[in-house]
């Protein structure tokens, strides 16, 4: 079966570094700045690193209709095939993840390896509720959208390690950084649905597991690992916020496996 013809690759994107090729997919209600500032610059310390921002996000235009997890995939892969990456590897975070998933199923000739943080093969009853909160509060009140992400994605240890201050200050940052384009995010991220995908992933795959995450839990991690054959999986003693909690962690990891597995 041949791989489906790329589309134009029409989104804003991130390009950084030189090397082997990385694609990142970034996680709902956020950009690729948003999901991977505060390793962007370890990732790309020896690879070429490709990242799109979905509709909404970044400098991509707002979606007039609701999103498609093979129209993002496509994106994905047509943004480091645009920037003169014939393979590379691909990591997906969050809503990133299916993402991944099917960019990896749909053009496996392309994909050299995956990584998978914080994400869900489909969404489980936990995820759909805090979905649909996530996407009527992202339409009615941002304010109260930002406690509630403030609330939900941030680990219990580091959310308890916290003054009311930092607190409120966190409130105040996530307030801020919320994407015009995440009620169309959320709106997608409960009718993302890989299961289908798994057992045909090629490329040698890491799942990394959130353990204190509140937005995809442990089980969901594992129903990844356990459905795409040979993956392995690690965990990272933080919330759905890696890039807040434990950044050199979660960059060592990524960077660690890529360096054994991505050509």
């Amino acid at each position: 079966m041949s791989a489906p013809h790329l589309p134009e690759a029409a989104y804003a994107r991130t390009v950084l570094g030189s090397g082997p090729g990385l694609a990142l997919a970034h996680g709902a209600g956020s950009s690729v700045a948003g999901t991977y500032g505060p390793i962007l610059e370890g990732l790309a310390a020896h690879r070429t690193v490709v990242g799109i921002d979905y509709p909404g996000s970044g400098d991509t235009p707002r979606a007039t209709s609701p999103l498609a997890l093979d129209d993002l995939a496509d994106q994905l892969v047509a943004a480091a095939v645009a920037e003169g990456l014939d393979t590379f590897a691909v990591h997906g975070y969050s809503l990133g993840g299916p993402v991944a998933v099917r960019a990896a199923a749909r053009h496996p000739e392309r994909v050299t390896a995956l990584v998978l943080t914080a994400t869900f093969p489909y969404r489980d009853n936990r995820l759909a509720l805090a979905a649909a909160v996530w996407a009527k509060l992202a339409e009615t009140d941002p304010g109260l959208l930002a406690e509630y992400l403030t609330m939900m994605a941030v680990g219990a240890d580091a959310l308890e390690s916290m003054s009311d201050e930092q607190v409120r200050q966190a409130v105040g940052f996530t307030a801020a950084s919320i994407a015009a384009g995440t009620p169309e995010h959320a709106e997608l991220a409960p009718r993302a649905d890989v299961r289908a995908d798994l057992a045909h992933i090629q490329a040698p795959t890491l799942v990394i597991s959130t353990t204190q995450d509140w937005f995809t839990s442990t089980r969901l991690h594992r129903e990844l690992a356990d459905g795409i054959p040979g993956a392995e999986l690690v965990e990272i003693r933080t919330g759905h916020l890696p890039m807040v909690e434990r950044p050199q962690e979660w960059e060592q990891l990524i960077t660690g496996f890529l360096a054994k597995h991505a050509a």
